[in-house]
């Protein structure tokens, strides 16, 4: 009886499992049985493929994938952009010759001073260099140029003298330093400022210059120089050119006062425009001239003393070692450098005295040869002399 029972039972199981069976075992969770798993149900619904939006964390819903470059300004330039002026680079330079890059007044030309023997350089015996720099520094400082005849006069005028270390530690001289001496100067043009500014005073030089400069210039005159950065890349720029000798020669001296000249001063740029006109003058000559065959060529010129031709070989040719005697502004710098009281010996002349003689002038600069213009132009800066009008 109970056997008949278990038989039928297990007769029944059976015809269960064949009606219902039981469901696969899930697969295995892997990208690639995933793809194929769903990828019937997209052929059953006929809806193209989408990536699913990623949920968005908090805080970092503003993070770029790329951080911002910190020097992003570099990148965000303008692409239009006026081209750089190229470093300036290093000349031999000689303290008792022209260092300047003049530009020849007729042609705008560069006439660079004859080549000469190469000046050994005095920072070797002025500075001892020590460490790993030693031979490098030792290397780099055999000849004078343009790059360190300024630090090479700086260090002689303390060696001299300690006396100048403060007035050199507070004064920068430009004029002779590499960006000063890498300036184009046309000497005609240098020549007709110093007649111009004559015993007149600074402002008005100016003034008188800029209306002399426009007698020559008009409204469609406009400069071969890159144009200036604007907003609008086609704008073009109008600046006043420097007239050519040989205009300056054929203007008539009436026209020439009316910039506010007065007779003589018309006479001698008129006269000037001649010789550099004639070639009786020329940026070569001046360029290459020993310094009292320059002083003979200039005074020879009306409207030229030595005073005038003393400032130009200092301040346009750049010659190291100038030295003005006659200089009332020199002199008085001289007198308080010495320590004597400025203010008592200008009261005891009465209008007409000196600070200091030109014999002894030239025996205290003569020890500070052969930078005697840099010398000179510290003292200029004791008595905190205007020199603007020459620079």
């Amino acid at each position: 009886m109970a056997s008949r029972r278990s038989s039928r039972l297990a007769a029944m199981v059976t015809n269960a499992a064949i009606r219902d069976p039981a469901p696969p075992p899930p697969p295995p969770l892997s990208r690639k049985r995933k793809a194929t798993t769903e990828a019937p149900a997209v052929e059953e619904t006929g809806e193209a493929p989408s990536t699913p939006r990623k949920r968005r964390t908090k805080g970092t819903a503003d993070v770029p994938e790329t951080p911002t470059p910190t020097a992003v300004n570099l990148i965000a330039e303008a692409a239009h952009t006026q081209k750089p002026k190229p470093a300036a680079v290093a000349r031999l330079a000689d303290p008792s010759r022209t260092n300047a890059l003049l530009r020849s007044p007729k042609t705008s030309r560069i006439i660079a001073p004859t080549p000469v023997e190469a000046v050994p350089s005095k920072l070797r015996d002025s500075i001892k260099p020590t460490g790993p720099a030693a031979t490098t520094t030792t290397a780099t400082t055999t000849t004078t140029t343009t790059a360190t005849i300024l630090e090479e006069a700086c260090a002689h005028l303390i060696k001299v003298d300690a006396r100048m270390k403060p007035l050199i530690a507070q004064h920068h001289c430009r004029i002779f330093s590499p960006a000063g001496l890498a300036e184009q100067i046309d000497p005609f043009e240098s020549l007709c400022s110093s007649i111009i500014s004559q015993q007149v005073s600074g402002a008005a030089a100016k003034s008188i210059k800029a209306r002399f400069i426009a007698l020559f210039n008009d409204a469609t005159t406009t400069t071969t120089d890159p144009p200036a950065v604007t907003d609008d890349i086609s704008s073009t720029t109008t600046t006043p050119t420097f007239p050519r000798p040989a205009q300056v020669a054929s203007t008539p001296l009436d026209t020439l006062r009316t910039a506010g000249l007065s007779q003589r001063k018309a006479e001698y740029l008129q006269g000037l425009g001649q010789k550099f006109a004639s070639g009786e003058l020329t940026a070569q000559m001046l360029a290459d001239a020993p310094y009292e065959d320059l002083l003979a060529m200039l005074t020879a010129v009306r409207g030229l003393g030595r005073w005038s031709a003393e400032m130009f070989a200092c301040f346009a040719l750049k010659r190291m070692d100038v030295f003005s005697t006659g200089d009332l502004g020199v002199q008085r710098g001289m007198a308080a450098f010495v320590g004597r009281d400025v203010g008592r010996l200008k009261a005891k002349g009465g209008g007409k005295w000196k600070y200091m003689s030109e014999k002894e002038m030239e025996e205290i600069s003569e020890r500070f040869r052969p930078f005697r213009s840099l010398f000179m132009w510290y003292m200029w800066r004791v008595e905190e002399t205007d020199v603007s009008t020459m620079e």
